[in-house]
């Protein structure tokens, strides 16, 4: 890689804004408008991941927030006030995508909604951003890819690390070859955090439509806490595998391409959680992969060192990543030079940095593939992919052995 300096590529990055990324773009998109024209686009599941998106949306040019939907009125009243003053609101989701003045849709819902919501607005000519982890379950893979493709539209599932600047400069490095084989791949995701407390919540069971909060998921009486909490409820959501290891996981599956683990195996624990949570707080997992790469994965809410990152682990030097840096490690007696590129402010390996702004890079690239119909930067079979090893971990957690993506997807 040319080297390359910090200011000048710090102020290159800050170019990477809505509006650059727009030049030059007035190609008339399939849904038939040019660049300049207004996309309407209706948000389902406005909790508090969908309006942080909402927030970067909202400041792309031309872009509408044009309707929004919750089954909760306490959220569906915080996504109308980002959305135009005008939008239409509803708690019923189907009823925004049988809006002709809708030209895609943003999914915040929870993980069991990702799939039935994008197949739905799939199937009725929308284009979709979409919350990671795509698939709540290895059978719903097929469906989502199936749905895409189909209709031809523009899936981008939420792995935002695919639009950061520096991420695709290590990519440009890792595949030049600089840092040899690599037979493992480290991740963590780290935080100390308390999330375990139960505290009243003072929701108003009647301002949910908790049938419609359920959907596929079995039938059960309604519980605040699950609600407000449902990522570490099995029914919901899968855990830290699935809602914090994806997003490194995709960046290793990306790089190196890999398509899913082998087998797997998985260690958990309610350290903190106990009687609380489903899915374990602290977790290792082990995932071997067919050509000869292993990836491992630590997460825990009991302590955050290493924080939230990447290492790939080569012959000749390690690659290490996290949200706002990579750096370059030789191993001894290398020729090799160290290298680093810092863009974030803020401790090593944290799970947010004020630079790049990774959610409005991300945003940004799908508006610009909604109207190009160019292929997104992750679009639905990167987003089976790296949810599809998080299931299989999942299975061998609850397992407690081993399980094979053979036997695991046998039939599906």
């Amino acid at each position: 890689m040319p080297d390359l300096d910090r200011r000048d590529f710090l102020a290159a990055t800050g170019a990477i804004g809505a509006t650059a990324l727009w030049s030059g773009m007035q190609t008339e998109s399939a849904l038939g408008f040019q660049a300049n024209d207004t996309l309407n686009v209706a948000c389902l599941g406005t909790g508090g991941r969908c309006r942080r998106l909402m927030e970067s949306l909202r400041v792309i040019p031309n872009v509408r927030i044009a309707a929004v939907c919750d089954i909760y009125d306490g959220h569906l009243e915080a996504g109308a006030k980002l959305a135009d003053p005008k939008a239409f609101r509803s708690k019923v989701f189907q009823e925004l995508l049988d809006r002709k003045d809708i030209d895609a849709v943003l999914i915040g819902a929870p993980d069991h909604w990702h799939v039935p919501m994008t197949v739905a607005a799939c199937a009725a000519g929308k284009d979709v951003y979409v919350e990671k982890p795509l698939t709540h379950s290895l059978a719903e893979g097929k469906l989502v890819v199936a749905a895409q493709n189909d209709h031809k539209r523009v899936v981008q599932v939420g792995t935002q690390q695919r639009s950061m600047p520096h991420i695709h400069k290590a990519y440009e490095l890792f595949k030049s070859g600089a840092i040899g084989t690599v037979h493992k791949v480290h991740l963590t995701w780290n935080r100390n955090q308390d999330r375990f407390k139960k505290v009243p919540l003072n929701i108003d069971p009647a301002q949910v439509d908790w049938k419609a909060f359920l959907g596929n998921a079995p039938g059960q009486p309604y519980d605040e806490y699950r609600f407000r909490n449902w990522r570490w409820f099995w029914d919901f959501g899968g855990g830290i595998l699935t809602d914090l290891m994806v997003h490194f996981l995709d960046v290793a599956h990306w790089f190196m391409d890999l398509d899913h683990p082998a087998r797997a195996t998985a260690l958990g624990d309610h350290f903190n959680s106990a009687g609380l949570w489903e899915t374990p707080d602290t977790i290792q997992c082990l995932m071997q992969y067919p050509n000869e790469v292993e990836v491992h994965f630590e997460g825990t809410f009991s302590n955050a060192r290493n924080g939230a990152m990447l290492e790939f682990m080569g012959s000749e030097a390690t690659l290490y990543l996290d949200r706002g840096r990579f750096e370059l490690h030789p191993e001894r007696k290398k020729k090799i030079q160290p290298q680093e590129l810092i863009l974030g402010t803020g401790p090593r390996g944290a799970d947010f940095y004020d630079t790049p702004d990774g959610e409005l890079l991300h945003v940004t690239n799908w508006v610009e593939c909604v109207r190009s119909r160019q292929k997104p930067r992750c679009p639905a079979e990167a987003g089976v992919s790296g949810a599809a090893a998080a299931h299989l971990a999942n299975l061998a957690y609850r397992q407690q052995r081993v399980v094979t993506w053979e036997e695991a997807t046998k039939g599906l």
